[in-house]
């Protein structure tokens, strides 16, 4: 009789084990049913972003390679915009969140339900970026004809310096040739008018 009572406990026992795993098995297919269909929802509405902004993403310039224009899998999916900045959906599935990854943290830059508020923004930060990426290189050009010019203006200072410098020695060596020529005049003169003295004091030459 005791040990009928013990089975009978046992298999109660294994009974609702079996029931509490089943139930929490239940549980976790509901929350993961849950959680499914909120990634889902979000990359529902994430594509609608999408379509509003594929225009925008035609028109940006194909030399540019820092923008992504994709929407990532996984339990969170994102509309990237480029490699720090993302549009996803807030926890009540409707609000757009754009923000961007910066050093000092993240920063929303728009935020709302109206799809076409954010759209706008995430439009002016593609237009910002792209007006960035052209200054960078119109800098570079201007930056390497700097060079060149530069490089250039040295020379001609160069030859405009040495001119001056040329026309002086050629003047400083004109003077010497005068001096000399008018000393040696001035000798040969001098012989002649003291010849004789000379001759009287038996100088030879």
């Amino acid at each position: 009789m005791k040990d009928a009572s013990e089975n009978l406990m046992s298999s109660e026992a294994s009974s609702a084990l079996s029931d509490a795993i089943r139930e929490v098995k239940n549980g976790f297919a509901d929350r993961d049913d849950v959680v499914v269909d909120m990634r889902e929802a979000h990359r529902m509405r994430l594509e609608l972003m999408a379509a509003e902004l594929a225009p925008v993403f035609a028109e940006a310039p194909s030399d540019m390679d820092n923008f992504d224009f994709a929407i990532s899998s996984g339990l969170q999916p994102r509309l990237w915009i480029d490699a720090v900045s993302h549009v996803a959906m807030g926890r009540d599935r409707r609000t757009f969140r754009f923000v961007r990854d910066t050093r000092l943290g993240r920063v929303v830059l728009a935020e709302s339900t109206d799809m076409k508020t954010v759209a706008a923004q995430v439009t002016r930060y593609i237009a910002e970026r792209i007006v960035e990426h052209e200054r960078m290189k119109d800098g570079d050009e201007v930056e390497i004809a700097a060079g060149f010019g530069a490089r250039a203006g040295s020379k001609v200072e160069s030859v405009l310096e040495a001119a001056p410098r040329n026309k002086l020695l050629s003047a400083l060596l004109t003077g010497l040739a005068i001096i000399a020529a008018g000393a040696l005049v001035g000798l040969i003169f001098a012989l002649v008018l003291f010849w004789d003295r000379i001759v009287a004091m038996k100088v030879t030459f």
